[in-house]
């Protein structure tokens, strides 16, 4: 196996102490921020290196070397706190100073406490009469992309690679950020606006866990490709569905039951780190 370790600050010591715990017989550079250690063996030891890239902030991912990122055709992402660095229903509650509030309800749902749709219904809610305007408002100055989204969309685009959002927020947003980075696809909830204000609802049925692994079967079948040509990336316990309909599973930046049923993990790097795990075309 390849063993990629990646990391914001990767020390030579560092890569030599991995390799020995792995049994690698060399180490290559794939980026500043990451390296290939060759040959790695994944036996009683992964426990050990799991606690060493803990402590020394690393991301660290067992590989088939003959894994190749042309070898899929779609990357789906989740949204907020993943494709963007905000969670943009908790930037709109700031507008209206009750944050502490919804990100209260937004984390109860990325631990999998409550039901996703349980939780758009209270934090909608709270958003009643809250003009349209704060919409584009908190576009403009607050959404942000997470780091390494444009290189990691550049490098899907050259591989031919669809790319798709899949968000339980709302489409004022995926509609903007699909057109602004050309995505292929994108799907999210819709807002109910009437008079120019929110009206604290979701029109239609709420897209939640269970619509999100839907959708992404639709494009799936749409494309004509497997499970297994597909990477989903997600943050929170609403990803999960989504995720396990993908033949590769990146928990990003993720609470602990997500990254427990991913396929890897990327803690430390942005998600240009995706991109890092096959590089061997």
């Amino acid at each position: 196996m390849n063993l990629i370790i990646q990391g914001l600050d990767i020390n030579n010591s560092d890569l030599r102490a991995i390799a020995k715990l792995s049994l690698a017989d060399g180490i290559e550079r794939i980026t500043g921020q990451a390296f290939r250690l060759t040959h790695a063996t994944h036996t009683e030891s992964s426990v050990e290196i799991a606690e060493y890239c803990a402590q020394a902030q690393l991301d660290f991912a067992f590989v088939d070397p003959a894994r190749k990122l042309s070898d899929f055709k779609l990357i789906a992402m989740d949204m907020d706190s993943t494709l963007l660095a905000v969670e943009t229903i908790d930037e709109i509650a700031d507008m209206l100073h009750i944050k502490p509030q919804v990100s209260e309800i937004t984390l109860q749902t990325m631990r999998g406490e409550i039901s996703f749709e349980e939780s758009l219904t209270r934090r909608t809610a709270l958003l009643q009469g809250l003009h349209q305007d704060v919409l584009q408002s908190v576009y403009d100055e607050r959404v942000k992309l997470s780091p390494g989204a444009e290189r990691m969309l550049q490098q899907a685009n050259k591989h031919g690679i669809k790319t798709m959002v899949i968000s339980g927020g709302f489409t004022f947003f995926t509609d903007r950020i699909h057109e602004k980075l050309r995505l292929d696809f994108s799907s999210a909830n819709v807002l109910e606006i009437e008079n120019e204000k929110l009206t604290g609802k979701v029109v239609g049925k709420i897209l939640g866990r269970e619509g999100k692994a839907e959708k992404l079967r639709t494009i799936q079948q749409q494309l004509g490709i497997h499970s297994a040509q597909t990477i989903a990336v997600g943050d929170g316990a609403n990803d999960l569905d989504m995720m396990h309909e993908a033949g590769v599973s990146i928990a990003y930046h993720a609470k602990p039951i997500v990254k427990q049923q991913a396929t890897y993990a990327i803690d430390y790097v942005g998600l240009d780190g995706i991109i890092s795990l096959f590089t061997g075309d």
